[in-house]
C-alpha cells in the first residue's frame, strides 16, 4: 500500500477510535437512572424527577476548588433564554438551545460532535420566549419538541432526522418547550398554548418509529383514543362528559395545556403531568371548577388513561397554572411508609399527596404572603377570599373593565417552571421561590383560533425591595421552613441536589451558587457572564465527578416582568454550556 494512502488510512482510523463509543438506551437504563451516576438519561436525573444524585465526591469541604474544565457556546445571534438541561450518555452531552436547536458535544473536552436546527415558520406564538428545556434519549436516538410543535428524533450519533411527527398546529396558538418523557418504550409529551385557547392534551408516541399510540387531553368533554395496528379507536372522554364544570361551549377551547412535561413513579405505574390555566383568564366568564384546569394528573402510560386528579386552584382566575412538577418520594410516619409526591405549585401552596389515589394530606404556604385565599381545607382545597378575585368587566359601569385588586403571588407564581429538588439523603425539598404581588383587572374577550385569549391584564409589582428570589429548604412531612436563600432578583433556574451536602441552582445575575443542604449557606458561586435560566446537573467520568450548567439569560421574566422587568433591563443574553470539577491532585 502507497505510504500516503496508508497514511489517510492511519488518520481516519485514529478519528474512529478516539470518537465515544455509544450503546443504546434502554427502557432499563432510564428506570435505573437515578442509581446509575455515569450518565443522565432523563429528565430529572431519574424518573420521579427528584434531582438528587448520590455522587458526594464534590462535597462541603471540596466544593471550593472546582474549576472549570470547559465551555461551550451556543453560537449565533439566537441568544436567548436557555433553559435547558443536559443529557450524558457514553461521554456525549446532549442538550437544546433556544429556537429549538440540538447539540451534541464530547463531554471530555466540549468539542461540538453535531449540532440540528429546526427550520421554524414565521408565525410561532410562543407565549414566554423560545425557550426549550431538553432532550429525551432513547436507543440511538435524540428525542425533541419544537417551537412550531413538532416531535423530532435524531440520530444521537450524525444529529440527522430519523423521523419528525407533528404534534398540533401552531397556526392555532400550539408549541412545545418541555422535555419529553420516555417510559416503556413510548415518548410521551404535552403542549403549549394555553394563551391562545387551544386544547391541552397529552400524547404518546413509540420512540423507536414516531408512531402514534395513544392521545388524553386535559380539558373535561374530549375523546381520547388510542392507536393499534394503525387503527384509532375511542377510549373514552375525559371527564365522563362535555360542560360538566364548564359553562357552555367554553370547554371547546379551554386550555389546561400540560406545557411543562411528566414525571413517572415506577412503584405506582403511573405518569404525573400538570396542566395549565383555563381559558380565557376571565373566570367569571366559566363559572365552575373548569376540569381539569390548574391540575395534577396521574395517568396510565400504556393508555392514556386519567387515573386520578388533583386540582390545586378551581376555577382559576389569577393564570394559576397546576404545572409544576410532581415528584414522587417515600417518609415513614408512625413506623408506616407513606408514598407521597409533593408539589410546589404557582398558586403560593405546597401540596403533598398520597401518589395512591391523589389524596391530599397536607399543604401550606411556601411564599410569604398569599391573598386570594386564606388557606386549604382539610381535602386540599382553597378557601377562597372572593374580594380578592379579579372584578366581572359586566358588572362595571362601563362594561370593559372589572375591578382591579392586588392579589399575591403574581401570576408568574410563587414557584414557575423552574425543577425543585428533593434529598433522599436530608429528606429536605428545595424551592426555587418568588415574593412578587400584582395588580389584576379582567376585560371582555372573545374566542378567536390563533390569536391571545386572556380577558385579563396585569401589572407585576416586587414586595420587598431588597430581594424577590428565595430558594427555601422545606421539611415536607411537617410544612416547616430550615433554611432561606434571598436574591435580589427573580428565581427562574432549576436546582440540583447531592450526597455531597449540596444544593446548586443558578440567578439572573450569572452565578452558579452551591449551597449547604442543611443551612443554606453559599459555599461556592462562579459567575458565567449571563443570567442562568438552566437546571445544573451532576456526573462521574473516568473517576471525576462534573457539574454542568447551560448559562444564557432569557425566559418570561423580561417578557412579563412588568416594574420587575426593571431590576433585570440591562443583563446580557447569552449561550454557553459551563462545566466544572475538581482539579486532579
Amino acid at each position: 500500500m502507497p505510504t500516503r494512502i496508508c497514511g489517510i488510512f492511519a488518520a481516519v482510523t485514529l478519528a474512529i477510535l478516539s470518537l465515544p463509543i455509544q450503546a443504546g438506551v434502554t427502557d432499563e437504563d432510564i428506570l435505573k437512572d437515578q442509581s446509575t451516576v455515569d450518565d443522565i438519561l432523563s429528565y430529572g436525573m431519574g424518573l420521579r424527577g427528584q434531582r438528587y444524585s448520590p455522587l458526594d465526591k464534590i462535597n462541603r469541604n471540596t466544593v471550593s476548588d472546582i474549576r472549570p474544565v470547559w465551555g461551550f457556546s451556543l453560537g449565533g445571534e439566537k441568544q436567548r433564554g436557555q433553559e435547558s438541561q443536559p443529557m450524558i450518555k457514553d461521554g456525549v452531552m446532549y442538550f437544546t438551545g433556544s429556537y429549538s436547536r440540538v447539540y451534541a458535544v464530547d463531554a471530555r473536552t466540549g468539542d461540538e460532535l453535531w449540532q440540528y436546527n429546526a427550520r421554524l415558520p414565521d408565525g410561532i406564538m410562543p407565549c414566554c420566549d423560545v425557550i426549550n428545556r431538553g432532550v429525551a434519549l432513547y436507543d440511538d436516538l435524540v428525542i425533541f419538541g419544537t417551537l412550531d410543535a413538532k416531535l423530532v428524533a435524531l440520530d444521537s450519533k450524525t444529529g440527522k432526522v430519523r423521523w419528525k411527527k407533528k404534534v398540533e398546529d401552531y397556526q392555532a396558538g400550539y408549541s412545545i418547550t418541555a422535555a419529553p418523557i420516555v417510559v416503556k418504550g413510548k415518548v410521551i409529551t404535552g403542549v403549549s398554548g394555553g394563551e391562545f385557547g387551544i386544547v391541552g392534551k397529552v400524547r404518546a408516541y413509540d420512540a423507536k418509529t414516531g408512531k402514534l399510540v395513544w392521545e388524553r387531553p386535559t380539558v373535561e368533554g374530549h375523546m381520547g383514543y388510542i392507536w393499534k395496528n394503525g387503527k384509532k379507536t375511542e377510549a373514552g372522554i375525559s371527564g365522563g362528559k362535555p360542560g360538566k364544570t364548564w359553562p357552555a361551549d367554553l370547554w371547546k377551547s379551554g386550555g389546561a395545556a400540560p406545557w411543562l412535561g411528566g414525571t413517572y413513579d415506577p412503584d405506582m405505574d403511573l405518569l404525573f403531568f400538570g396542566t395549565g390555566n383555563p381559558a380565557p383568564w376571565n373566570s367569571h366568564m366559566r363559572p365552575g371548577d373548569n376540569l381539569f384546569s390548574s391540575s395534577r394528573l396521574a395517568i396510565d402510560p400504556d393508555d392514556g388513561k386519567i387515573v386520578w386528579h388533583f386540582q390545586t386552584t378551581p376555577n382559576d382566575g389569577w393564570d394559576f397554572d397546576g404545572v409544576n412538577e410532581l415528584i414522587a418520594f417515600d417518609y415513614k410516619n408512625s413506623g408506616k411508609t407513606v408514598k407521597a409526591a409533593a408539589t410546589a405549585d404557582r398558586n403560593g401552596f405546597f401540596y403533598v399527596l398520597n401518589r395512591e389515589n391523589g389524596a391530599f394530606i397536607r399543604g401550606f404556604p411556601f411564599v410569604n404572603k398569599i391573598t386570594w385565599a386564606s388557606g386549604l381545607d382539610s381535602k386540599g382545597r382553597p378557601i377562597y377570599v372572593p374580594e380578592n378575585r379579579p372584578g366581572n368587566p359586566t358588572a362595571s359601569t362601563d362594561g370593559k373593565k372589572g375591578k382591579t385588586v392586588l392579589s399575591a403571588p403574581s401570576f408568574l407564581g410563587g414557584k414557575n417552571w423552574m425543577p425543585m429538588a428533593y434529598s433522599k439523603k436530608s429528606g429536605l425539598f428545595y424551592v426555587p421561590s418568588n415574593e412578587w404581588q400584582m395588580d389584576i383587572w379582567n376585560e371582555p374577550v372573545a374566542y378567536k383560533r390563533g390569536a391571545a385569549y386572556l380577558g385579563a391584564g396585569f401589572t407585576i409589582k416586587a414586595l420587598n425591595d431588597d430581594y424577590i428570589g428565595a430558594l427555601r429548604a422545606y421539611d415536607p412531612t411537617t410544612g416547616k421552613k430550615i433554611w432561606e436563600y434571598r436574591n435580589y432578583t427573580p428565581l427562574w433556574g432549576g436546582v440540583m441536589t447531592t450526597a455531597g451536602g449540596l444544593v446548586f441552582t443558578g440567578n439572573p445575575e450569572g452565578y452558579l451558587l452551591a449551597l449547604d443542604d442543611m443551612t443554606g449557606e453559599v459555599l461556592y458561586k462562579f459567575n458565567t457572564g449571563s443570567g442562568i435560566v438552566g437546571t445544573p446537573v451532576t456526573w462521574e467520568m473516568d473517576g471525576e465527578q462534573y457539574i454542568s450548567v447551560l448559562s444564557g439569560w432569557g425566559g418570561a421574566v423580561p417578557l412579563w416582568g412588568g416594574e420587575v422587568a426593571k431590576r433585570v433591563k440591562s443583563f446580557n443574553q447569552g449561550g454557553m454550556v459551563w462545566t466544572f470539577k475538581l482539579p486532579k491532585s
